[in-house]
């Protein structure tokens, strides 16, 4: 009588176990929420959305991505910014105009001035990431270029506040 119990037991808590670890598969290697800090994505994104992190998505020119970053050798941070310069490229940015291999691109995402920096080559496993909102982004200009295994993945969809719910571009 007694094992009939603890069988019962485990058959019923094993349903629970299933989806609790395929809950925890997921948010480790598939999707997972993350909430957008500070005002260096406005006027696409404002402080305090939270969005869903594909850790799975394909890494493009513009796509918005979360990359890990260390300011001045010894603070850490997770940022939110926007895809320019793809492995192997050139960048530079004069008179507010961006080149990528010298050649002019449409600057669709630039709120505010794009500062002139001088070219930077990226090597074969970086990216150069910047802030829509150009005035305050800390971004590729300040840090310098982004390895692939400091991305975190990609993110386009907002899911909160509700006003906002759905894809961003």
């Amino acid at each position: 009588m007694k094992e009939m119990k603890e069988k019962n037991w485990v058959k019923e808590l094993l349903p629970y176990i299933i989806i609790l670890i395929i809950v925890i598969l997921i948010r480790s290697f598939i999707v997972t929420p993350v909430r957008v800090s500070g005002e260096s994505m406005f006027d696409t994104l404002d402080g305090g959305e939270i969005m869903i992190l594909n850790k799975l998505g394909n890494i493009k020119r513009y796509s918005m991505v979360v990359a890990n970053i260390v300011i001045d050798d010894k603070q850490d941070d997770t940022i939110i910014k926007r895809v320019y310069g793809l492995p192997n490229e050139k960048i530079k940015c004069e008179k507010g105009i961006i080149y990528i291999n010298d050649k002019k691109i449409e600057d669709f995402y630039a709120y505010g001035t794009t500062f002139d920096f001088e070219e930077v080559k990226l090597g074969e496993d970086e990216y150069f990431l910047l802030g829509d909102n150009r005035m305050v982004s800390l971004d590729s200009r300040y840090v310098g270029p982004v390895h692939k295994k400091d991305i975190e993945g990609t993110t386009s969809f907002v899911i909160f506040p509700f006003n906002k719910f759905g894809k961003v571009n």
